[in-house]
């Protein structure tokens, strides 16, 4: 029940990796079967009845995998097409609404929510001293709302009058607004409110409009009755040793705080949208909102509290990080940025995870409830980028970085006073002489050999002025790192030599 799109995957291989060697076909269709397994172990493990997954590689679906039914009275199996509810991921829709609405001059994160949003003028704050909740705080989950899961998912087909009568109503607060992350579901059919008020469009259809119809996203939509029955996935519980079905939720107020339905190639081009906007680059922007934007949303903006868990092998697994708008992004023992979020309604569950460093991710999608794929899912992904060989995008470097490492591998090789001055910023001979630099560098050198002065390629480029290459010596290697000045020309402010040591496995320092 596994495809793989043969021309995707020799394209992935021929543009994945920019800093090592790209992997061999049989290295990624290797990681796709590794994916095939814990995803079908795991399908069972959830009882559900089906479920779906895709592998995202260079923007595009590389691979799918499916098990299971649809429709277990029809024993429909589930397909690539299937559509499933994907929930709370739809937060992601609402808040690149948001950005765009702001892109275009006609809203401001940090405005008052009630300028747009004219219910929010009576709510009655916890303190005297609580700031007003502002665009920014509802899209961070920072609003001082509770946290309303499960409450929420039953409030999904409220219409607009009955949402209108909750604000009015007035809303309780668990912390006043900017001082933690909660998770608020209200907050974000507040938001969807915002984009019907502030664009004159209902929200259901500015975002086919704007987001969904520009990324072709045909199969994608709010409203379970628009799905053809023949593609539709039923939701289940798993409850008596037995699956039950789940009444289908219709779409309302509330649907941009869950209610989208999509397939795993659409949702794939969402996710590929979001990836295709690192490194930063020139070049036209098509996407929905401009490329900064798409950044800006894949940054925390919330820290919410670290956990220690155990993966899907049962390891320990630290894991930090927060909200950022309608995603979540962290930081593990083997990625530094993880993007994602979950969704979850009566009778589904799913997930979809990138990673922008390697321009990888996954989608998947259950139909028993709140089908958990997260863990599972990140060591998928782990298993996946360690069996396909998989490396790192690393920034550009810039011209000044090239030179400035070419200048510093010929004063080790050979040192001169007249080029270390030249490529010095002012305080680098005052945090410690030339004497004392051009002496530890020869101590070096006594114990490595003589160095040679061409061109070694950058081993980490950590932004476009700082980086760190290996010097090849006679008896052994030296380790080189600089960073340059804020000043123009950027001369060197830092330099680091010692001699090169074999690197840690990705995630030791984390891992026992």
């Amino acid at each position: 029940m596994m495809r793989v799109i043969a021309a995707v995957i020799l394209a992935a291989v021929a543009t994945l990796s920019t800093s090592a060697q790209a992997p061999a076909r049989n290295s990624l269709t290797a990681g796709f079967a590794e994916v095939d397994r814990m995803m079908k172990a795991y399908a069972t493990q959830a009882h559900a009845p089906g479920a779906a997954w895709g592998v995202v590689v260079d923007g595009q679906l590389a691979h799918t995998g499916v098990t299971g039914y649809r429709d277990l009275a029809a024993k429909a199996p589930v397909d690539a097409d299937t559509v499933f509810r994907i929930a709370s991921m739809t937060k992601s829709f609402t808040a690149m609404s948001i950005l765009k609405l702001r892109d275009e001059g006609k809203l401001s994160l940090d405005d008052l929510a009630e300028r747009y949003v004219p219910e929010l003028k009576t709510l009655k704050y916890p303190t005297s001293d609580s700031p007003k909740i502002t665009v920014r705080h509802l899209l961070s989950h920072a609003e001082g709302f509770p946290e309303d899961n499960p409450w929420g998912d039953r409030q999904l087909a409220d219409s607009e009058a009955q949402l209108t009568e909750k604000m009015k109503d007035g809303i309780p607060f668990s912390n006043a607004p900017g001082l933690a992350y909660e998770y608020s579901n209200f907050g974000f059919a507040i938001l969807g409110r915002m984009v019907s008020n502030v664009s004159g469009t209902p929200y259901p259809e500015y975002v086919a409009a704007n987001i969904l119809k520009p990324l072709g996203m045909i199969s994608t939509t709010l409203e379970p009755k628009e799905v053809a029955p023949n593609h539709l996935a039923l939701g289940y519980r798993w409850e008596d040793e037995q699956w039950k079905p789940e009444p289908l939720l219709s779409n309302g107020s509330f649907g941009s705080m869950g209610g989208m339905l999509t397939t795993l190639h659409d949702l794939s081009r969402y996710v590929a949208v979001y990836l295709s906007a690192f490194p930063a680059h020139d070049g036209p922007e098509t996407a929905p909102i401009r490329r900064a934007s798409l950044r800006e949303m894949q940054q925390v903006w919330r820290p919410s509290p670290a956990t220690v868990g155990r993966d899907a092998s049962g390891a320990l697994q630290l894991n930090s990080g927060g909200y950022a708008y309608g995603l979540r992004v962290s930081q593990s023992c083997a990625f530094r940025h993880i993007v994602s979020h979950t969704g979850g309604l009566p009778g589904f569950g799913s997930i979809m995870l990138w990673l922008p460093d390697y321009g990888v991710g996954i989608v998947a999608f259950g139909n028993v409830t709140y089908t958990s794929w997260t863990r599972v899912t990140t060591s998928a992904m782990e298993a996946f980028v360690k069996a396909a060989g998989l490396q790192p995008r690393q920034p550009q470097p810039s011209p000044a970085l090239i030179e400035a490492r070419n200048n510093v591998s010929r004063l080790i090789a050979d040192w001169d006073d007249a080029l270390a001055d030249r490529i010095a910023a002012e305080n680098l001979f005052l945090d410690q002489t030339k004497a004392r630099r051009r002496a530890e560098v020869e101590q070096l050198k006594a114990s490595v050999g003589a160095c040679r002065s061409d061109v070694a390629a950058f081993d980490v480029v950590e932004n476009a002025l700082r980086g760190s290459w290996t010097m090849a010596c006679d008896k052994g290697k030296l380790q080189v790192s600089i960073t340059l000045a804020p000043t123009m020309p950027p001369t060197v402010q830092f330099l680091g030599v010692r001699p090169a040591v074999a690197a840690a496995p990705p995630g030791e320092s984390c891992t026992p």
